[in-house]
C-alpha cells in the first residue's frame, strides 16, 4: 500500500476486519493471472492472499465507480446466494442497480428482453458463477470489476479485487468496504467518523436459521406465560386467588341460575308411609 496517499491507506481496524472475516484465505488452486496477488502458500496447499493488494484494489475500484456520473448506470451482479444480500445492500447505499439471483441471458445484448440494461460499469461477485454477465459485457464494451479468488479466471475482467469470495463474511465485508470507500470519495460520509451502517447488514442470513430463531423466541415467550410452581402429576395447577381476574370471576358468579330442589315429592312420600 506504499503507492497510496496517506489518507487512502487502510487503518489498523480495516486490516483486523479483513483478517477476522478470513478474506486472506484463498483456495488450493491458483490461476496464473492471480499469482501476483498471492502472498504465499501454506503447508496444506491453501494460498494466502495479500490483503494489502486487496485494499489497493478496493480503493481503485471505488475511484472508478465514483467517476460514473449517474450511479444508476452501475450494475451489481451476484448469482451466488452468499453475495446476494451484500449486492442488494451495496446497491441501496450507493444508488446502483442490483441483479441478485439468476442472470437472464441477453440482459446486456438483446434489447427485446424485458430486463434489458445498458450499464456503463458492472461489478460481479464471482467470475466463475457470473461468467454469463462478464461474457455479455465483453460484447458491448462494458468495464468489469470482479471480486476474485485465487482460482478465479480473469478473462474480460478489467479490475480484480483479490479476496475470499466463498465465505459469507468475507464477501459481505468486501462489499461493505467498497460501499464505504465510494461514499467517502463522494463526500457523503466523513473519513474521521465511523460509518453508521453495520457490516452485519451485508452478511448473508440463512432463511432456515432465521425461522429457527423466531420459533425459539416464540417458545420462550410461551414458556414465560405458563404458571410457575410444582405439583404432583395429574393434579390440577393451584389457583391463585390473589389474582384479580380469578377473584373477579368467582365474585361475579350468578348463583340464582342454580336449580331449586323440589321438596313436594319428598312430602308426598312421607304421607304415604304414614298411611
Amino acid at each position: 500500500m506504499s503507492g497510496l496517499p496517506a489518507i487512502l491507506k487502510a487503518t489498523e481496524d480495516d486490516i483486523k476486519l479483513l483478517l477476522a472475516a478470513q478474506s486472506h484465505l484463498g483456495t488450493k488452486n491458483c490461476d496464473v493471472h492471480m499469482e501476483p496477488y498471492v502472498y504465499k502458500r501454506r503447508a496444506d496447499g491453501v494460498h494466502i492472499i495479500n490483503i494489502g493488494k486487496t485494499w489497493e484494489k478496493i480503493v481503485l475500484a471505488a475511484r472508478i465507480i465514483v467517476a460514473i456520473e449517474n450511479p444508476a448506470d452501475i450494475c451489481v451482479i451476484s448469482a451466488r446466494p452468499y453475495g446476494q444480500r451484500a449486492a442488494l445492500k451495496f446497491a441501496s447505499n450507493t444508488g446502483a442497480q442490483a441483479i441478485a439471483g439468476r442472470f437472464t441471458p441477453g440482459t446486456f445484448t438483446n434489447y427485446i428482453t424485458r430486463a434489458f440494461k445498458e450499464p456503463r460499469l458492472i461489478i460481479v461477485t464471482d467470475p466463475l458463477t457470473d461468467h454469463q454477465a462478464i461474457k455479455e459485457a465483453s460484447y458491448v464494451n462494458i468495464p468489469v470489476i470482479a471480486f476474485a479468488d485465487t482460482e478465479s479466471p480473469l478473462k474480460y475482467v478489467d479490475v480484480a479485487i483479490p479476496t475470499n469470495n466463498r465465505s459469507k463474511h468475507a464477501i459481505g465485508l468486501a462489499y461493505w468496504l467498497l460501499a464505504r470507500e465510494v461514499l467517502r470519495l463522494r463526500g457523503t460520509i466523513s473519513r474521521s467518523e465511523p460509518w453508521n451502517v453495520m457490516v452485519d447488514m451485508f452478511f448473508y442470513r440463512d432463511p432456515e436459521e432465521k425461522a429457527e430463531e423466531e420459533a425459539a423466541a416464540a417458545a420462550a415467550d410461551t414458556k414465560a406465560d405458563e404458571p410457575t410452581g410444582t405439583w404432583a402429576p395429574g393434579e390440577a395447577a393451584p389457583v391463585d386467588w390473589n389474582d384479580g381476574a380469578v377473584a373477579g370471576a368467582a365474585g361475579t358468579a350468578d348463583w340464582s341460575a342454580e336449580p331449586t330442589p323440589d321438596w313436594s315429592a319428598d312430602t308426598a312420600a312421607a304421607d304415604n308411609w304414614g298411611a
